[in-house]
């Protein structure tokens, strides 16, 4: 089954990473996504605070995304499995944020899928560039915002 997996570090707090994993709407703000769509989520918490079972649309170029949050721990763990994904089955993603000694967080973002033999030659590489984005535009935005907690 392939996989993808990226570690990043940033100065910013694990509660200002979490506020920013947790709410959906900040995603396009930080990451590769280019926009939430309101009208395929589910669940979604309007204090964005996300909870497990929300689904949640991203819409990145004519493809949108659904992703199903699975399991949540407060400042530590979001997974999330794909709710509808037109180039991927059985998706399941963690991101795993572990304080630093500097009151920083290392975030690791990894997860597994399956996709068609034709995808299967181009999914690995783009992936995980694209999950690498995501997770150092997480951390640049996180940084970014740190003074004004």
């Amino acid at each position: 089954m392939p996989t993808y997996d990226v570690t990043v570090t940033t100065s910013a707090s694990p509660e200002i990473v979490w506020k920013l994993l947790v709410d959906a709407a900040s995603w396009p703000l930080w990451s590769k996504v280019d926009s939430l769509d309101t009208t395929r989520s589910v669940g979604l918490d309007p204090g964005g605070d996300d909870g497990v079972g929300a689904v949640r649309a991203f819409r990145t170029g004519r493809a949108v995304t659904g992703e199903r949050l699975t399991e949540k721990v407060e400042q530590r763990l979001l997974a999330y499995e794909d709710a509808f994904n037109s180039s991927m089955r059985n998706y399941h993603a963690h991101i795993e944020l572990t304080p630093t000694a500097t009151a920083g967080t290392v975030i690791h973002w990894y997860g597994t899928y399956e996709t068609s033999r034709l995808l299967g030659w181009v999914m690995p590489r783009y992936l995980q560039n694209f999950m690498q984005g995501m997770a150092e535009g997480l951390a640049r935005y996180a940084q970014e915002s740190k003074p004004t907690q």
